[in-house]
């Protein structure tokens, strides 16, 4: 069967029109001619026919089996205008338009975290990521997407598996570079058993990790596995939100300290995690920061203790899911950072609409929960003044975007 390939899809297959619908492609691109097998509505063992100006080599030498990334066979182009019309879709949906600003697309080998599946096996350990749409385990010794101080992990990571894994149970390591060495976090592993721990405690010290954590509870704490967050040093706790590259965590913190401007003296930072925007904006003005999780807020509030030369920071546990700031709580509130998760905060967006805050600062993982909460603003006389996607996953359909409003 010969397709053109219309579109691109959101998971990144190529779309197709077929009799009965739509057919997808894997790893095809628009204005593709593909020639395959028809199965449901896929089209398998895809032979490009007539190439896109926007196809190129992929760099990665396990591109076509590993469903780590999705997209190195597209120029980087492409993919930002791709990732850029997810957003001005979903705005679209809601009846919204903005100005965007460029892409900011962190650079190849610098993811600084990722969740590794891995399994013990006869003659050892098998570690790696997933094939796309599989359980099936793809090693990745040579991937360009790890930052290499996490590939260097994979010799303690293969040590682990071999120790604590099993034949019959997956294992899935989280790995996050940290300024003391690596910060390993365990699930899916055997009982903890002293003997266990014992061995454990042996191989995080024998290959310096700062941090090893065995179905949530910490084996070995060599050193603090601190993370800098502007002038401050914090120590996340096991498996806390941290964004994926430093490249993009320093993109979005700039879009949302222009966003606020130089003169805004007092911010609540909503759903602030470990402080990420909360402890470098103190160095400017008072921050209350709000989060949910009671570990990560009060990592924050230690950082801001232990660090000279910020101003005030005033931490506040609290699920703004069930319990949203009201409008009178932003009294004296200059502006406001919140970068909820993928569900979005539309009861908090329906707060700060009846709020007086002058100015929003919005980060986002997710366009369509972002785009429906941002109607709410927009729907009370808010204006959407820019929006810039920060692109921290690269070759994945993943999408992350900072944004401005004001009245």
């Amino acid at each position: 069967m010969i397709l053109t390939i219309e579109r691109l899809g959101h998971h990144g297959d190529g779309i197709a029109k077929g009799p009965d619908g739509p057919i997808y492609v894997s790893q095809a691109l628009p204005g593709e001619e593909v020639e395959g097998t028809l199965k449901g509505d896929h089209l398998t063992d895809a032979r490009i026919l007539t190439p896109s100006p926007d196809r190129k080599k992929p760099p990665c030498s396990h591109a076509r089996t590993c469903g780590g990334c999705l997209l190195q066979h597209a120029s980087d182009p492409f993919v930002e205008n791709w990732k850029q019309g997810i957003v001005r879709g979903a705005l679209s949906a809601q009846g919204l338009d903005a100005p965007f600003r460029p892409t900011l697309t962190s650079p190849p080998r610098s993811r600084r975290r990722a969740t590794l599946a891995a399994r013990k096996t006869k003659g050892g350990a098998l570690l790696g990521f997933h094939a796309r749409g599989s359980d099936l385990i793809i090693p990745i010794p040579n991937c360009q997407l790890l930052h290499p101080d996490l590939i260097a992990t994979f010799p303690v990571l293969e040590a682990i598996t071999r120790l604590g894994g099993s034949r019959t149970v997956e294992l899935a390591l989280m790995v996050t570079r940290s300024l003391a060495g690596p910060d390993i976090s365990v699930t899916g592993g055997k009982p903890l058993e002293s003997g266990l721990q014992l061995e454990l405690a042996r191989l995080a010290e024998q290959h310096g990790l700062s941090r090893l954590t065995w179905n949530g509870e910490t084996v070995a704490l060599r050193a603090a596995p601190m993370q800098r967050f502007g002038k401050a040093l914090v120590a996340p706790p096991p498996a806390a939100f941290l964004q994926a590259t430093e490249q993009g965590e320093a993109a979005l913190l700039a879009a949302v300290t222009d966003a606020i401007g130089p003169n805004a003296r007092r911010i609540a930072d909503l759903f602030a995690g470990c402080g990420t925007f909360a402890l470098p904006l103190a160095e400017q003005a008072e921050v209350h920061a709000v989060e949910g999780d009671a570990a990560m807020t009060a990592a924050m509030e230690k950082a801001w203790r232990n660090t000279e030369g910020l101003k005030k920071i005033v931490t506040e546990t609290r699920d703004l899911f069930r319990r949203p700031l009201e409008p009178d709580e932003f009294k004296g509130i200059d502006a406001v950072v919140i970068d909820p998760p993928r569900a979005g905060a539309e009861a908090q967006f329906a707060t700060l609409a009846r709020s007086k805050v002058p100015v929003i600062a919005a980060v986002s993982c997710n366009p369509a929960t972002f785009a429906r909460d941002a109607r709410i603003l927009v729907q009370a006389g808010w204006n959407l003044d820019w929006v810039q996607v920060v692109d921290q996953f690269r070759w994945s359909s993943h999408v992350e975007l900072a944004a401005r409003f004001s009245r």
